[in-house]
């Protein structure tokens, strides 16, 4: 077994990843077992890499839940059955398979006798069109999509959670992680897009003029943020981004330079469930903990673009 770094000797030795199979779960996965963690991936289907403890299931139903949290110490939780531009269409569905799936996990999770879970809740849609910025952690919840209030009421009830049943819960409002390995391009992850499209020579949409403004964090920082909080106690809340806002047009700028290529760009109308501007601030996690992000946005966008043409 690999030797754990001294900064997360404190980390359990067991861990269910929900939704290991997707972007940030992989490389989760890849840090957890640097660290000598075991782990176990639940989702709804096998990866290429996957192994004889990994297991398949519906978070939706809970099907084999209790199976898959057996003999672990620490629950990620990084499902989710929508994203912000579907979660709309069916509102009833995002509530009964995020935030019911949720409840039912929870008290899944005190059946097995596991006590603690990091959730990923989102560093935009919780607070909608904010007021300040940087945006706080104490600033009002105003979410302007379904996705945002599933996630909002997912934090409270594990902060009940913490209070009525000592759960050690974190929740990390990450903001717009990239960089290597993301798969779902087009979906959502706009620098990866962008950066696919032009190395393609096809068309970038654009929706509204621009000037969207959004934190984007490297994925190796938002690992290190989410292994700091398997190692903490209570019930914790942080803003996880880098401190940082950037328009669309300017991480096209960026895409531009870094690559040598031209984009071919259209402009679309604006979308109604899209923030006009976020990023966050993040003074509790660095000024609590010892996390901080690490990797500026050009050193980030100029290791994904040398990772894509590998």
């Amino acid at each position: 077994m690999t030797n754990r770094s001294a900064k997360f000797a404190s980390l359990p030795r067991k861990a269910l990843l929900l939704g290991g199979n997707g972007f940030l779960g992989r490389n989760l996965v890849r840090a957890l077992e640097a660290e000598g963690v075991s782990v176990r991936i639940y989702d709804r289907g096998h990866h290429a890499q996957a192994r004889d403890q990994d297991i398949v299931g519906d978070f939706a139903t809970g099907q084999r839940l209790l199976e898959a949290l057996t003999g672990v110490d620490v629950v990620f939780h990084l499902i989710s059955t929508t994203i912000p531009s579907t979660s709309d269409a069916d509102p009833t569905f995002d509530v009964t398979s995020n935030l019911v799936g949720t409840l039912r996990l929870l008290e899944v999770m005190e059946t097995a006798g596991v006590h603690r879970i990091v959730f990923l809740s989102s560093g935009g849609t919780v607070y909608g069109n904010p007021r300040v910025l940087p945006v706080p952690e104490t600033a009002p919840l105003e979410p302007i999509c379904s996705y945002g209030v599933v996630k909002a009421g997912i934090e409270n009830y594990l902060r009940i959670g913490a209070k009525l049943h000592g759960v050690h819960a974190t929740a990390l409002r990450l903001a717009n992680p990239y960089g290597p390995g993301e798969t779902r391009i087009g979906v959502h992850g706009v620098i990866a897009t962008f950066f696919a499209r032009v190395a393609a020579e096809e068309e970038i949409v654009i929706w509204g003029d621009g000037s969207v403004v959004r934190d984007y964090i490297h994925v190796d920082d938002a690992i290190g943020a989410m292994l700091t909080a398997a190692t903490l106690d209570g019930f914790n809340l942080y803003n996880v981004g880098s401190g940082e806002g950037h328009s669309l047009t300017e991480i096209l700028d960026i895409v531009q330079r870094i690559s040598g290529k031209k984009a071919k760009v259209s402009f679309r109308p604006a979308r109604a469930f899209d923030v006009q501007e976020i990023y966050l601030d993040i003074a509790r996690i660095t000024g609590e903990t010892d996390w901080t992000p690490r990797i500026a946005l050009e050193q980030g966008c100029a290791l994904l673009w040398a990772a894509m043409k590998h």
